[in-house]
């Protein structure tokens, strides 16, 4: 397996972002913070949403160059006031523009992609490798083999909260290709790192408090309850303490070829393990296989 030195090249890389860019940042202050050491080379900024992400501030203070492809302006181009996947055209339009968000990658010579806050689904994994890091613990499971705490935006840490867990992870993972709207494989692919825990904290209400709050919600209204400022909070806390930490180092030990997937049997440096997690001393520790946290 190779292993990765100083005397070896840094691998390639593109982060895809569309807002605000804080996952952007720990990446690149980690690459910088680890000459020799970094496996990962970022060689370029990508953004689905120029006009509202810090893509363009960003790159230029780390003088790097960065491209967008404006999923929004490109499905106004094609007639649609929508961007969702509700329909056989809006998916095909998906198609369309994943192909020219390609084209646009392609110029910087990637070897792999970073999904650092990038909301916009896409099927760029069809095309090359790509990694996403999600604010949720994706090694538990359901007696069905469920991920629990797959989903979107601050789902994830709201229903942590609600089943009573003391903590939170955020996992880094390889991603999938999908088919449809997306939900079937909605946070599937072999995880490549979790962090270390990051405490609950509810604060002044009581865990029964917070889950009478989620039943007393009305479908369709605009959520601004306690419980969803609560989860927020978390989200913040997770992306500084969990984010920052584990997806850097994942990242790095992905461009090392640290990881090999055989089946459903994932193994890191020739071992086989659950995965990997990463804490702020920068010594990660395998989990053995067959576990969850």
């Amino acid at each position: 397996m190779k292993e990765f030195t100083s005397k070896k090249k840094p691998v390639p890389c593109v982060i895809l972002m569309s807002g605000s860019g804080s996952n952007t940042r720990a990446l690149l202050e980690y690459e910088r913070a680890h000459p020799g050491d970094c496996a990962y080379h970022v060689t370029a900024l990508v953004t689905d949403c120029p006009l509202r992400s810090n893509t363009e501030k960003i790159a230029g203070e780390y003088g790097l160059p960065w491209a967008h492809c404006d999923i929004r302006a490109f499905y106004a181009q094609h007639g649609e006031d929508s961007i969702k996947l509700d329909t056989p055209r809006r998916r095909e339009l998906r198609d369309l523009w994943s192909n020219a968000l390609l084209e646009v990658i392609k110029g910087f010579e990637p070897e792999f992609l970073l999904f650092a806050g990038f909301l916009t689904l896409t099927n760029l994994a069809q095309s090359i490798p790509c990694l996403n890091v999600h604010p949720g613990d994706l090694t538990q499971q359901d007696e069905t083999g469920r991920r629990i705490y797959a989903g979107l935006h601050v789902l994830p840490v709201e229903d942590a909260i609600l089943n009573g867990e003391s903590s939170l992870r955020s996992s880094v993972i390889l991603v999938q290709p999908y088919t449809g709207n997306g939900m079937e494989e909605m946070d599937e692919g072999p995880i490549i790192g979790i962090s270390g825990p990051v405490n609950v904290e509810l604060g002044s209400y009581t865990l029964t408090e917070l889950q009478a709050m989620k039943k007393a919600r009305i479908p369709g209204n605009r959520i601004e309850d306690p419980l969803r400022v609560l989860a927020l909070e978390h989200i913040e806390r997770l992306k500084v303490q969990g984010d920052h930490v584990v997806f850097p180092q994942a990242a790095s030990d992905f461009a090392a070829d640290a990881f090999r997937c055989e089946g459903k049997k994932f193994f890191y440096h020739g071992k086989e393990v659950l995965t990997v997690e990463y804490n702020v001393s920068g010594n990660p520790s395998p989990l053995p296989a067959g576990n969850s946290l």
